[in-house]
């Protein structure tokens, strides 16, 4: 009998704790929980994109019914995405206006970004739906305009994983961990370096078949010099920021620059067959699948990563303060919809794309390697500006006591 009591009374609680978790969410108290239902309208903009683009023809001839659509041409395909993308890009647009600046749980506008789920759920399908009826030329202008917005959400991004990247090597290398934390840093830096020198191998193999390949010999070279001169900078006695920031860095510059040979256009004579082949295979889907999951991962970690971005970090904030920065979230999430609206259209929107594909184009190619160098000088500047702030404070302090000295004497 006390067994079951007492099972009865786990249960309650456990009950009591569900209702409590649901009555949070509703009643707008739990803003962490409020993070997940934004990106999963975003995931569904993303899939809505896809499907307007390879499926739309097909699926939704209503379509060929709408004065603006130009009997059905202007509303699928690449101009398709564009219009979903821009209705995602109005609602988070939306959200940004109406909650920048909030800093406390009390205010209303905490309220608005963590409640109302069936007013903003009827936003957004209001917002989706709107930019079907817009002329054509409209539609072309925002793709120009995505352009730029995709290019900050990559800017944002970069910046965002090189200051994951060395707050944590601070971290590992403050006093409380640095002992404990020694053998790890090592072990984590080799096996970066290693699958580094592993993967610039492989792209050798894979993607220089032949030597007339001098485009991505030059690719995979360069990102090659460029790991070494990340390393041979945060090794350099007046830097000291370690090897375990530049073994990350390479890992993620090896990374763009796999991703930029991949982007090159079907029927390459450098590129695995595979890439090339005319018909969709299980890969492929599997591949667009993982692409479509990252770019909604990398962009709710983005928004949520807004203290990266203050110039005053209060690093004791009250307990009535907003867990992140709603603005910066929801426009991280505004920018992001320009950026999967490139991804699905080969940053061209006069480009037709084959089914199951992704972010593929001699565009997309070279805004991959622009980003990998930009990686790399970014990073550069991030870890040389402490040492050269600390010089000039030297020299100040030198050519201060050397003036009172002359004039002592």
């Amino acid at each position: 009998m006390e067994t079951g009591e007492s099972n009865n009374g786990n249960e309650r609680c456990i009950i009591s704790n569900d209702s409590s978790w649901f009555s949070q969410f509703r009643n707008a108290s739990n803003p962490w929980m409020a993070r997940y239902a934004y990106a999963f309208i975003f995931l569904l903009a993303n899939l809505l994109a896809w499907a307007a683009r390879d499926y739309g023809r097909s699926a939704l001839t209503e379509m060929e019914r709408l004065k603006g659509c130009n009997g059905g041409k202007d509303c699928l395909g690449a101009e398709g995405v564009l219009r979903v993308s821009l209705g995602c890009f109005t609602f988070y647009i939306i959200m940004f206006l109406s909650t920048t600046g909030t800093s406390k749980l009390k205010q209303k506008r905490n309220t608005w970004h963590s409640g109302w789920w069936l007013v903003k759920i009827a936003l957004w399908i209001v917002m989706t739906v709107i930019p079907f009826f817009l002329p054509s030329g409209f539609i072309q202008i925002y793709g120009e305009v995505a352009h730029f917005g995709a290019g900050v959400f990559l800017l944002i991004q970069l910046i965002s994983i090189i200051s994951f990247i060395t707050w944590l090597n601070d971290h590992c290398a403050s006093e409380k961990y640095a002992a404990r934390c020694h053998i790890h840093v090592m072990l984590f830096a080799t096996t970066a370096y290693v699958v580094c020198l592993v993967g610039i191998i492989l792209m050798y193999i894979w993607y220089t078949p032949e030597p007339s390949c001098l485009l991505n010999i030059f690719f995979i070279t360069w990102t090659l010099v460029l790991v070494q001169l990340m390393t041979s900078v945060s090794l350099h006695p007046k830097v000291n920021a370690g090897i375990l920031t530049p073994g990350l860095m390479g890992l993620y510059i090896v990374f763009l620059c796999w991703c930029a040979i991949r982007s090159e256009p079907a029927g390459e004579n450098c590129i695995r067959k595979s890439n090339s082949a005319p018909k969709t295979d299980w890969l492929s889907i599997i591949s667009f699948v993982v692409a479509i999951l990252a770019i909604v991962i990398a962009t709710f970690s983005t928004g949520i990563d807004s203290k990266c971005f203050q110039f005053r970090k209060d690093d004791t904030p009250a307990e009535d303060d907003v867990p992140y920065g709603y603005g910066f979230f929801h426009f991280v999430f505004a920018t992001g919809a320009m950026y999967f609206a490139m991804l699905l259209v080969g940053w061209n929107s006069h480009h037709s794309m084959r089914k199951w594909t992704i972010d593929v184009g001699w565009t997309s190619t070279w805004v991959r390697i622009v980003n990998e160098w930009l990686a790399v000088c970014v990073y550069c500047k991030k870890i040389i500006t402490p040492s050269i702030i600390f010089l000039i404070i030297g020299l100040k302090k030198c050519f201060y006591l050397s003036g009172k000295s002359e004039g002592d004497e």
